[in-house]
């Protein structure tokens, strides 16, 4: 049996420096090291988000989107939520448990939201907050928040779900939105169990002056650094190493390599006859959704290429048995991507998709060459 590797939108293989760092024998989480170490980790996460301040509480994304909703959100508050995908859906969903009156706004799945149309449509209807999803793992879309953000800047409060965008996708919290949310698990690069939910002084002001509806999700000790329940001890110190690792590499770097990774997913899923469902002006630099050729089950494709030892993903929602998504997140590399395309080409063949002769791995091949050339100043 192969040794499996993922290729999916989350949890992502951890490298071995975190899972080291991970390793380590828990400790008191009253002690004065821990209490240096988790005052490390927020400080850095808030600055590599170009936040305020950082809350990291022990949950997953959903868990720091639902934290979000039950301290910044109250009932009767009237919300707009662009909606593209089931993730948009799930953000709205959160709202309206929490009592507000939600408002969706439904985009095609597979589109980028308008920002001129939401903009005006939040001017328009007087909304307490507008919920905003960075990229849609659903449907493999990267949506342009920031135009949104920018022009509704002093408005409403605006509530991110940067979850599986964020770092892979650059973001700057303060001056755009109250607080967004991101996890261990994706561009992280770590275990799954953390949530970040990070916070402009906007954001903080509004959070101090709120009445939280949940005893566990309320944020505000996590800001006073209070740590009102046992921390997830080994995690945190996984999310250090990890933000170690992310500022060696760099924010320019980490994007272009994650932009790069994408382009080479589709231009292998085009030449193999698996249709990119996102236009490339909008496609996600971390998940690319697929659509399979004809007579090409994804449940049996999957399953195909899980023998040859790549973990890709289905899809959700309403594209559950339609889609195939590979995931190129967090410490994804252009060879590890080769590797996966190469088990897709395999899995695609021994299914009778004949086509799949080798073309797709040639075109990621040539759009990696292509990237290095025009980094070489255009030399070959």
């Amino acid at each position: 049996m192969w040794e499996e590797r993922l290729f999916i939108p989350g949890p992502t293989t951890v490298p071995a420096e975190i899972l080291a760092a991970g390793a380590r024998q828990t400790t008191d989480h009253r002690g004065a090291g821990f209490s240096a170490l988790y005052a490390s980790v927020r400080s850095a996460s808030a600055q590599l988000a170009g936040a305020a301040d950082a809350a990291i509480l022990p949950a997953s994304g959903t868990g720091g989107l639902e934290a979000v909703a039950h301290s910044l959100l109250r009932p009767g508050m009237r919300v707009l939520a662009p909606v593209a995908g089931a993730f948009g859906e799930r953000f709205a969903r959160l709202a309206e448990l929490r009592g507000a009156q939600v408002e969706q706004m439904a985009f095609p799945w597979g589109a980028p939201i308008a920002p001129d149309a939401v903009v005006a449509r939040a001017k328009a209807g007087k909304f307490d907050a507008v919920l905003l999803t960075q990229n849609e793992t659903s449907t493999g879309v990267l949506h342009p928040v920031d135009q949104v953000a920018d022009q509704l800047a002093g408005g409403p409060l605006l509530l991110l779900d940067a979850i599986s965008g964020f770092p892979s996708v650059p973001l700057h919290v303060e001056g755009r939105y109250d607080a967004a949310v991101a996890c261990s698990q994706k561009g992280f690069m770590a275990p799954p169990g953390l949530a970040l939910v990070l916070f402009s002084r906007r954001g903080k002001a509004a959070l101090e002056s709120a009445s939280p509806h949940s005893l566990y999700f309320d944020l505000r000790p996590y800001l006073r650094g209070d740590l009102p329940y046992t921390p997830a001890v080994t995690l945190i110190a996984a999310l250090g190493e990890s933000l170690r690792l992310l500022d060696e590499e760099g924010e320019a770097r980490r994007t272009a390599r994650h932009h790069l990774l994408g382009r080479m997913a589709r231009a292998a899923g085009s030449a193999l006859g698996l249709t990119p469902l996102a236009d490339p002006a909008h496609a996600s630099p971390t998940v690319t959704a697929l659509s399979p050729p004809e007579g090409i089950s994804v449940v049996a494709l999957r399953a195909k290429a899980r023998e040859e030892g790549a973990v890709l993903a289905g899809g959700q929602g309403e594209w559950k048995a339609k889609v195939l998504r590979i995931g190129h997140v967090g410490s994804i590399q252009p060879l590890d991507l080769l590797g996966a395309i190469g088990a897709l080409e395999v899995a695609l063949w021994s299914l009778g998709h004949h086509a799949a002769d080798g073309r797709g791995a040639l075109a990621a091949l040539s759009t990696w060459r292509e990237e290095r050339q025009i980094a070489a100043g255009g030399q070959a």
